[in-house]
């Protein structure tokens, strides 16, 4: 089993593949079939395990108990999702960085996918509706202002905001449930919750405008 390393300590040679001096034509060997379209797949997916090992041992606190199998395993999970996806966009590759750099980051964003999600495999994501903030007697080394305003903050998460979109609120910014994680338990996209996200905050923010608990315009900016 080849160990889990970082990536500066890793032989980059899928370059050398072919020779130190002509860069190679990733598109073109990818893109016609045959002997070149397979060498070039078998290099690619070379690199990206490379890149998928170096970013689940960067993550790899979050694998308490997790042995170096178990890391290969998602590293290799990773790399083969991370090519198929590449190979669905390689017409979208413009030239702006070298292909191998473009490819890297399609290793390693699905290996960070991957390690959330078995880092959260057995953890149960709350999807109730109760309150956020239960109202509680402001103690001494309290100020009233910030409980005032996490007063607000709890009925505009309530007044403001959909039943829907209170439990993506509370999973998303009180949990920290990774988004691809609840995206997965949802049965929905990492588009679909950003765009949630994105509303629950707009409303927030015009609620707590309204009300006085933020200054400026009532209008919110958008992205």
């Amino acid at each position: 089993m080849n160990p889990v390393r970082p990536l500066d300590q890793v032989d980059s040679g899928v370059d050398r593949a072919s020779g130190p001096t002509e860069p190679r034509d990733w598109l073109a060997d990818l893109t016609a079939p045959g002997r070149d379209q397979d060498r070039a797949l078998r290099d690619l997916h070379g690199l990206m395990i490379r890149a998928a090992r170096h970013q689940v041992w960067r993550m790899r606190p979050m694998l308490a108990g997790a042995g170096n199998d178990t890391c290969e395993e998602l590293a290799n999970q990773a790399a083969d999702d991370a090519l198929a996806s590449l190979l669905t966009k390689v017409h979208t590759f413009r030239g702006r960085s070298r292909f191998t750099t473009w490819a890297y980051k399609f290793a390693i964003l699905q290996a960070a996918t991957e390690v959330r999600r078995h880092a959260w495999r057995n953890r149960e994501v709350r999807l109730d509706d109760a309150a956020v903030w239960p109202d509680e007697h402001a103690g001494p080394e309290q100020h009233v202002e910030a409980v005032d305003l996490a007063t607000a903050v709890g009925r505009a998460m309530v007044v403001a905001l959909t039943g829907y979109q209170r439990r993506i609120a509370v999973a998303l910014l009180v949990d920290g449930v990774p988004v691809d994680v609840l995206a997965d338990r949802l049965g929905t996209t990492r588009g679909a919750l950003y765009k949630t996200l994105y509303e629950v905050r707009t409303r927030l923010r015009r609620h707590l405008a309204g009300t006085g608990h933020l200054p400026g315009a009532t209008e919110v900016k958008t992205r």
